[in-house]
């Protein structure tokens, strides 16, 4: 007779008991890093290679240089205007270097009321594509500095090095761009001026407004073909918290007329300003929406001798960081002259 086991007759649990351990229990939480969380709208990276691709093409490149240096001439005027000499001047997001072209065409030359000249951008064959044209050896202290991609990292700049920071048409690519304007901030020295220029607003809103419709027509939806802007609205505010003082900001319309959208969409394409928002389609446009898009253009905006215009809107700023001696507003309800009295037409009071 075989043995009979007890194991089946004790309870199921116990077939399984363990010592107890002490009763412990652990948490894991997610922590952001210190700082405002930063929106993420366009890519950098895509954003380089298609500047360094533009830019390879010296020929094609140069020929769509007439935005950029109609605002290095508008920018070196308004710099004009500044009655003082300037130690060291940073062109940040140079491109081709067209500010320092221009401070050799001004009307009496800036160059000899600036010391040293730093143009610096993040494409390096943009950056060095005209160094062999004449306007070089017109500077007298002219370096070229290649930048980290833009959100990357800081600016490779000491703190109160600049007497004066230019920028013009490059801000518009930045993510971070409160971060960028407090840097800049940084690296001025007391009561120096930034000045910039950058598209923003309603830029190319013929082409956005089209593209949009020809979407709907022939795909029944919509897809981001032209990158958001920055409106005039949120530049005051952004450079007053970056501590900037004295802000000047204004806008103007230049209005380029193209034959057809096609040559408007080739020419943004050597500028290096194609489209690079995080999350667009991949690939080139369709080809039915091209054609349905440059046949809405045309009816929606065209010109009376066929040609099509091209709106860039252009924000202009001036900020000052603070110093000793720089005029400052009166505290609020200081004022002695109450203007409803003036502007309805009463004069001021004890006036005649």
């Amino acid at each position: 007779m075989k043995p009979v086991s007890s194991r089946p007759l004790l309870p199921f649990p116990a077939l399984r008991r363990r010592p107890r351990r002490p009763f412990s229990w652990r948490r894991d939480y997610a922590l952001q890093t210190p700082g405002a969380p930063m929106l993420q709208v366009f890519n950098s990276e895509t954003k380089y290679l298609q500047r360094e691709r533009a830019a390879a093409d010296r020929t094609n490149s140069r020929k769509v240089d007439y935005l950029r240096d109609e605002l290095a001439a508008r920018l070196c005027d308004r710099l004009l205007d500044i009655d003082r000499h300037f130690s060291a001047v940073l062109d940040l997001g140079a491109n081709a270097c067209n500010i320092a072209r221009a401070l050799t065409l001004s009307s009496p030359p800036l160059t000899t009321r600036i010391s040293s000249f730093t143009s610096a951008d993040s494409s390096p064959t943009l950056l060095h594509r005209d160094d062999d044209l004449p306007f070089n050896g017109l500077l007298s202290q002219h370096t070229r500095t290649v930048l980290p991609l833009p959100d990357s990292a800081p600016l490779p700049f000491a703190p109160a090095s600049f007497a004066a920071v230019v920028s013009s048409l490059s801000l518009h690519w930045i993510n971070d761009l409160p971060s960028l304007l407090a840097q800049i901030e940084r690296i001025l020295l007391p009561d120096s001026p930034f000045l910039a220029v950058m598209l923003g607003g309603d830029s190319l809103f013929e082409l956005r407004t089209s593209l949009q419709l020809a979407d709907l027509d022939r795909r029944g939806g919509v897809s981001t073909h032209v990158s958001p802007l920055a409106d005039v609205r949120d530049m005051g505010g952004l450079l007053t918290k970056a501590g900037f003082k004295m802000l000047t900001i204004d806008v103007d319309d230049i209005v380029v007329n193209f034959p057809d959208t096609f040559a408007l969409m080739q020419d943004l394409q050597a500028m290096g300003e194609s489209n690079s928002v995080l999350g667009r389609e991949l690939g080139g446009l369709n080809r039915d929406v091209m054609v349905a898009n440059e046949a809405i253009y045309r009816e929606l905006h065209g010109n009376e001798d066929g040609s099509l215009p091209a709106t860039f809107r252009l924000i202009f700023m001036i900020g000052w960081t603070e110093g000793k001696g720089q005029p400052k507003s009166l505290p609020r309800g200081s004022a002695q002259i109450n203007m409803k009295d003036i502007l309805e037409g009463g004069g001021i009071k004890g006036v005649t």
